[in-house]
């Protein structure tokens, strides 16, 4: 019985089902990791959550500006610049 299950799920055509998934945990995991050890708001100490609330400014700004979003900050929104590119300019 364990065979027949086994030749159902590991076949050629599920591996992108298993990559898609394993991508998309992954972002999760990292997210949560991301956010338990540098998210501002999140406290896992004792002592920190005894503090309350916090007016520390610059400590949220540093989260919030992250270094992929300092990367695409002056990017233009494309997926295909070339593409797009070729297609829009007119000769």
């Amino acid at each position: 019985m364990a065979s027949s299950s086994v030749n159902r799920w590991l076949r050629p055509e599920v591996y992108p089902l298993f990559a898609a998934v394993g991508v998309a945990v992954g972002i999760c995991g990292l997210t949560l990791v991301r956010n338990i050890t540098s998210n501002p708001e999140v406290r896992v100490n004792k002592d920190k959550r005894a503090a309350g609330v916090l007016e520390n400014f610059e400590e949220g700004r540093r989260y919030a500006e992250h270094g992929l979003r300092k990367f695409v900050r002056n990017k233009r929104p494309e997926i295909m610049p070339s593409i797009n590119k070729f297609f829009s300019e007119s000769n």
